[in-house]
C-alpha cells in the first residue's frame, strides 16, 4: 500500500507543481529579462543557436518550460479559483436577462476576476508569504516552497468540496484501490484527482445558483406569453414584452447586490 501511495505522489507531481507554480506567475507576473549581446552578427540578422553546445540546449529548454508554465498559467488559474462558478452564475444570469451581450463579455470577465481575487486574497496572501516571496528572496529551495503553495491550494479546494458536499466527485477520479480503502484521508488523494472533481463541484454549486437566479425570469417569461397568447398576439416575441418588466424587477431587487452576495457568501 505504501508504494502504491508513493507511485501516486511521484506521478501527480508535475502537475502539482505547475499548478502552483502557473498561479504564482498569473497574479505576481513577474518580468523576466536577458541581457543580449551586442555583436555586428546580431545585427545583421538572427542566427541558430550551436545545438552542439549542452549549455545552449539547456538553456533553451529551461525558456520552453517558462513559456510552457506561462501559456497555461490562465487555464490552470481558473480551474484551481473561484473564478469557474462565478463566471458561470453571471453568464446564466445575463441569459435569464435574455439582454444578449449587455454585459458585454469584457464586463463579466473583468467583475469575475475582481470578484476571484476578493475571494482569494487569504490564499493569495499566504502563497505570496510562504512561496513567492522565500523564492524572490533566496530564502528557500524551489521544492520545499512549491510544496507550501500546494498545500494552500489543495486546503481551499478540499474546503469547497467539503462545504458543497461533492466528495463524491473526487472519487470519480480516484484509482479502485484508493475508493476501496476505509481509511481514506484527504492527503492520501492525488492533486490530479482533487483537481478535476473539485472542477465538477464548482459547475455543479453554480448550476444550482443559477437555477435560483433564473426561476423569477421564468415565471416573468411565462406570465408574459400566457397574456400574449390569450390577446392573439402570436405573431409578437414574448422577449421583446417581458425584457423590460425582467430589468424592473432585477433593478427593484437590487439583482446585482444579490447575485454577487450570494457568490462571495458561497465560499464562506
Amino acid at each position: 500500500m505504501r508504494n502504491l501511495l508513493a507511485r501516486h505522489r511521484l506521478r501527480n507531481r508535475l502537475p502539482v507543481q505547475l499548478s502552483v507554480l502557473a498561479l504564482l506567475l498569473l497574479f505576481a507576473a513577474p518580468a523576466f529579462a536577458q541581457d543580449a549581446p551586442a555583436s555586428a552578427d546580431a545585427a545583421m540578422g538572427f542566427s541558430l543557436p550551436d545545438l552542439a553546445d549542452r549549455d545552449t540546449v539547456s538553456s533553451a529548454l529551461r525558456w520552453l518550460a517558462v513559456v510552457t508554465v506561462v501559456s497555461v498559467a490562465p487555464a490552470v488559474a481558473v480551474l484551481v479559483t473561484s473564478f469557474t462558478r462565478i463566471i458561470v452564475v453571471l453568464g446564466l444570469l445575463r441569459q435569464g436577462l435574455a439582454t444578449q451581450q449587455s454585459p458585454p463579455n469584457s464586463v463579466l470577465f473583468g467583475l469575475s476576476l475582481l470578484m476571484t481575487v476578493a475571494v482569494m486574497a487569504p490564499v493569495l496572501g499566504d502563497l505570496q508569504r510562504d512561496t513567492l516571496g522565500p523564492l524572490a528572496t533566496g530564502q528557500a529551495e524551489v521544492a520545499p516552497a512549491l510544496a507550501a503553495g500546494e498545500a494552500r491550494v489543495r486546503e481551499f479546494m478540499i474546503a469547497q468540496v467539503e462545504a458543497a458536499g461533492n466528495s463524491e466527485d473526487v472519487e470519480l477520479f480516484l484509482d479502485p484501490e484508493l475508493t476501496a480503502r476505509e481509511d481514506l484521508r484527504w492527503k492520501d488523494v492525488p492533486t490530479a484527482s482533487l483537481l478535476p472533481g473539485f472542477v465538477i463541484s464548482e459547475l455543479k454549486v453554480a448550476f444550482l445558483i443559477g437555477f435560483r437566479v433564473l426561476l423569477p425570469f421564468l415565471i416573468v417569461d411565462m406570465v408574459v406569453a400566457s397574456i400574449l397568447t390569450s390577446m392573439g398576439m402570436l405573431m409578437l416575441p414574448p422577449v421583446l414584452i417581458s425584457l423590460p418588466f425582467k430589468l424592473l424587477l432585477f433593478v427593484l431587487a437590487d439583482g446585482w447586490h444579490l447575485v454577487v452576495g450570494t457568490l462571495l457568501r458561497s465560499f464562506s
